[in-house]
């Protein structure tokens, strides 16, 4: 299994790990079609652009490690966009 495939199972699990890095989660977010587009200070969009989806976080500061509620947007995102499956949890 790739890098980036390792790191989407992990934001796919649940509970949510409290120790996905900033740069995995660009990396898995890469792997998944989407760039990363700058904004000012912190902000970051992740644009993918066949599905005109995009994704807006703050990077972490002063650490680099992504909040467990920043991951559950991503993976609600991602679910919502059909690129990873939707867990039915009930």
């Amino acid at each position: 299994m790739a890098k980036a495939e390792k790191i989407i199972a992990r934001i796919r699990a649940h509970p949510t790990p409290p120790n996905i890095k900033w740069d995995e989660l660009t990396l898995a977010l890469k792997h998944l079609g989407y760039r990363v587009l700058n904004h000012d200070g912190s902000r970051r969009r992740f644009y993918h652009e066949r599905l005109n989806h995009v994704i807006c976080l703050h990077r972490p500061h002063p650490g680099n490690e992504v909040k467990p509620a920043y991951i559950r947007q991503v993976r609600t995102a991602l679910e919502d966009i059909g690129l990873i499956p939707s867990e039915n949890l009930g």
